[in-house]
């Protein structure tokens, strides 16, 4: 949607550095920017592209507003600032309501006059679908799921049991929400499966990347709090509760019954045990594997950084020398007592 730099400085109260009346009608990176693009500095890593941009504004901090060849948007979050531009320029999809001729709908789901349910989409019994609300080719809304308004079900996303979605939340295709958790237990004939019980709970303005699984909790329910971000081939363990705002990058998965903080974040191939309790503001590297309880804020990490074969070959054979070199340690420190 077009829109003059003028009404966007004042919409999202920015200082604006040039003609108020020019307008933008995309958004671009730096350097693939065009006359009508709007763009944005938030990474020093990308300094080396502003003098040459040809973007028509650059959103940046005040301390790159001198390296700007153009309009600049002076914000002190360049990024959010340009998230929530780009959201205004080129907003959603807008469905017409309907339910197409393919779609089956239980007799007794509810939908509302304002929802949009695509081809092939199936809306299970006692299910509800919020005002506004879409649901893609191919979805699958399960028994006793409840869709809130605004939520957008890309396509082939599947609510298996008692899920219930929060206002405005993204599924991205492939998603499974509310399969049964790895539950069993071994016996002598061999595992038996446990009842896999309860729903699952997504509170509002959550985001879940494609092909990502959230488990149904097995007593209780496993629960997303507001604000959550999943990556793509995220998983998440029965009876998991993750707080609001904690972010996870691909293919980070989280063990049963764990208990995630606010503000959390967990970098690629990261992950838990199950049954573990993490507090609010914890940041984990990639790879790294939390095994116990946190307590305390800050960044935590468990995994080698690459290294060059011979390396590494070294690095492990020092690891496997440990034992032998302990116990040597400890007769030599018993001898000179």
């Amino acid at each position: 949607m077009p829109i003059s730099l003028g009404e966007l400085a004042t919409q999202f109260g920015c200082e604006l550095i040039g003609d108020p009346d020019v307008v933008v009608d995309d958004v671009a990176s730096l350097h693939n920017a065009g006359p009508g693009s709007l763009t944005f500095l938030a990474s020093p890593a990308f300094r080396e592209y502003l003098n040459s941009t040809r973007a028509a504004a650059v959103i940046v901090r005040s301390a790159d507003a001198e390296g700007v060849p153009t309009a600049a948007l002076i914000n002190d979050n360049p990024y959010a600032c340009y998230a929530r531009m780009a959201a205004v320029i080129r907003p959603a999809p807008v469905y017409e309501p309907g339910v197409h001729s393919s779609a089956v709908v239980a007799a007794t789901a509810t939908i509302s006059d304002t929802a949009h349910i695509a081809a092939n989409a199936q809306i299970g019994d006692r299910s509800s679908i919020g005002h506004n609300s879409y649901i893609g080719p191919g979805c699958v809304v399960g028994t006793d799921c409840a869709v809130g308004d605004d939520c957008r079900l890309i396509a082939n996303v599947t609510l298996v049991k008692k899920v219930i979605l929060g206002a405005r939340v993204i599924v991205n295709p492939g998603v499974v929400i509310g399969a049964d958790g790895f539950g069993n237990a071994m016996t002598d004939d061999g595992w038996v499966k446990i009842p896999q019980l309860g729903g699952v709970q997504i509170g509002d303005d959550v985001e879940i990347g494609a092909n990502s699984t959230v488990d149904c909790g097995a007593l209780g329910d496993t629960i997303l709090e507001d604000g959550v971000r999943l990556d793509n081939l995220v998983m998440i363990g029965h009876t998991v509760r993750v707080g609001a705002h904690t972010a996870m990058a691909a293919m980070a998965g989280i063990g049963g019954s764990t208990v995630i903080g606010k503000r959390c974040q967990f970098a690629g191939m990261s992950g838990t045990v199950g049954h573990v309790t993490i507090c609010d503001d914890v940041v984990v590297n990639g790879q790294g594997m939390i095994s116990k309880d946190v307590t305390e804020p800050g960044t935590y990490a468990s995994s080698y950084p690459s290294a060059k074969v011979r390396e590494w070959n070294q690095m492990v054979a020092r690891v496997r020398r440990l034992d032998v070199l302990a116990e040597r340690v400890r007769k030599l420190e018993k001898g000179s007592k």
